[in-house]
């Protein structure tokens, strides 16, 4: 690419197509490449272990269904938060992303925002966010403000920490947590072991993810786990999405849940287990897809969890 951004602007790893690049404003697609809108497996990710919580939460209340309001309100503040940690992770990496052959292309390094405009709307999106946030009860925004600690400290971990994604699975499971304190106004053992496993997760597959920059995070000198783990990525990989199953199920136990939850879980790990099979150590167009895929994997898991809200509470 030689640094010049590809079709008008398109950022190397987005969705091909996609309507930011056909339908958009020209002058506001750089601002929504910013906020990932072009990119949307981001904020599915974020979202999906709120969602799980509020499935988890609903079975041990009682309840007939996930609050569908909550549901809402997550997706919204995903889609929100995601922009503004993204955008708020490129303004602290836009030398560093100058350097990788995937994120030169992205509005900062390659000079379509400026660092000024970029905060600014930063700014906007966060304030998006708290709009959202406020809408739940008084410890949950508290729990929910705690977030911005991983959020804050993420960018900066790569050049410390040869595993960074730990740091990126506290702050991106932090939805674990916050469905289950939006109902209960508190947190219990079955929110702090389903969010354990969502980091789990959270690392699994954000290790898969940097396999694609492996060359030239080596040249940049730039930590991640997949060049931590190397040759035996595929086994450390596993041993992530191993964990996380058995996490979730230990959540899924002391919550309450029956048939259908434990159904949704087998076939979550049943697709996490399928990821780690297909997984090369140097495929990065495969690494992309695996990545992706985990967005299918979450919806899994949810709906065996609703269900068995929805089934329990039919059947009482």
């Amino acid at each position: 690419m030689n640094g010049r951004p590809l079709e008008e602007g398109r950022v190397a790893d987005a969705v091909a197509g996609h309507w930011v690049d056909r339908l958009a404003p020209r002058r506001a697609r750089p601002y929504l490449r910013l906020a990932r809108i072009d990119r949307p497996i981001g904020w599915w990710l974020l979202v999906l272990p709120c969602w799980w919580s509020a499935a988890l939460a609903a079975t041990a209340a009682g309840r007939p269904y996930p609050d569908p309001w909550h549901l809402v309100l997550f997706l919204i503040g995903a889609v929100a938060m995601r922009g503004a940690g993204s955008t708020y992770n490129d303004i602290a990496d836009r030398d560093l992303d100058a350097q990788v052959e995937r994120t030169r292309s992205r509005p900062l390094p390659s000079g379509q925002v400026s660092t000024k405009e970029a905060a600014v709307f930063l700014v906007a999106q966060a304030l998006v966010g708290l709009a959202v946030l406020l809408q739940f009860n008084g410890t949950a925004i508290l729990v929910g403000m705690a977030s911005l600690v991983p959020v804050a400290i993420y960018p900066f971990m790569k050049r410390f920490m040869s595993m960074p994604q730990a740091v990126l699975g506290l702050a991106f499971a932090w939805g674990a947590l916050m469905g289950w304190v939006a109902v209960f106004g508190r947190l219990d053992l079955p929110a702090y072991l389903l969010y354990a496993g969502a980091v789990a997760w959270v690392i699994g597959y954000d290790t898969i993810y940097a396999v694609q920059d492996i060359e030239d995070d080596e040249i940049a000198g730039i930590r991640s786990s997949a060049r931590l783990f190397g040759a035996r990525l595929r086994l450390a990989v596993g041993f992530c999405y191993g964990a996380c199953a058995l996490l979730i199920g230990l959540a899924a136990i002391a919550a309450g849940a029956e048939a259908l939850g434990f159904a949704g879980i087998a076939l979550f790990s049943a697709h996490l287990g399928r990821q780690v099979l297909r997984l090369r150590e140097r495929d990065g167009r495969g690494a992309l897809a695996l990545f992706r895929s985990n967005r299918d994997a979450g919806l899994i898991l949810f709906a065996g969890l609703a269900l068995d809200a929805i089934v329990r509470a039919w059947a009482a």
